[in-house]
């Protein structure tokens, strides 16, 4: 039975005395697109910075490919292959595109194909029309792939992507979905926290909806999308199909 990308199971999360996760659970087939959904304040956040080790679980536990990684470090857990592209892009500003891609290389035994700087261009031609440039001095979409790119060139098993579309014009929105579906078609494994439910419905397999730290929902998106008193109790939205 081959093993899930990534597995929690009854994961229970704080921040000082507030009990934020409560048991979370939930699965990421190989392959994979997994949209974490729920409004502001679910826990989204609480859950990436869970599995990432910027927070150390208090109970439950957190497998890649298998393997445990809960209670490990940032480092060690990146270094086992879990790439992050952070909520606000977080790149270096002062570096040039290409050394921005360069500092975050990381070579990998088991990658068939490994991310080079080469194939990110081939991937995101404005980001090889600007190699030379400063990264602070592109827009926000730019950086938004910019920040894609340097997380790929870490060759990551399974890559968080947490809300790439926030702050973007809603032509470069598509663009970002458009990159989602190309990394799927390669095997990524993905987890996305998006607040776009359009853009995470097109794009994911699987959805989780947390709601005050518990899962709220966890199945297919088709299932997900024919549920419309889900999607309003949980997201406060309505979903017309």
């Amino acid at each position: 039975m081959a093993s899930d990308a990534l597995r929690l199971t009854d994961v229970q999360a704080f921040y000082g005395d507030s009990h934020i996760l409560h048991g979370i659970s939930f699965a990421l087939k190989p392959g994979n697109v997994l949209a974490l959904l729920g409004r502001n304040g679910s826990g989204k956040t609480t859950c990436i910075s869970t599995i990432i080790g910027f927070l150390k679980p208090k109970g439950g536990e957190i497998r890649l490919f298998g393997e445990t990684i809960e209670g490990l470090s940032p480092e060690r857990i990146s270094h086992l292959g879990i790439g992050l592209v952070p909520q606000g892009r977080r790149i270096f500003p002062s570096l040039t595109v290409r050394e921005n891609l360069i500092v975050a290389q990381q070579r990998r035994s088991k990658v068939a194909t490994p991310w080079e700087v080469d194939r990110i261009y081939d991937m995101f031609p404005r980001l090889s029309e600007r190699h030379a440039q400063m990264a602070g001095t592109l827009s926000g979409g730019e950086q938004q792939m910019l920040a894609i790119g340097r997380a790929l060139m870490g060759n990551p098993r399974v890559l968080l992507l947490d809300e790439p579309s926030e702050g973007l014009a809603p032509l470069i929105v598509a663009e970002v979905g458009r990159t989602i579906r190309r990394l799927k078609e390669d095997g990524q494994s993905i987890v996305l926290v998006e607040q776009n439910l359009k853009l995470a419905l097109e794009v994911a397999d699987q959805a989780v909806i947390l709601n005050t730290g518990r899962c709220a929902f966890d199945g297919s998106t088709e299932q997900l999308m024919n549920d419309d008193a889900i999607i309003s109790q949980n997201l406060g939205i309505y979903h017309a199909h």
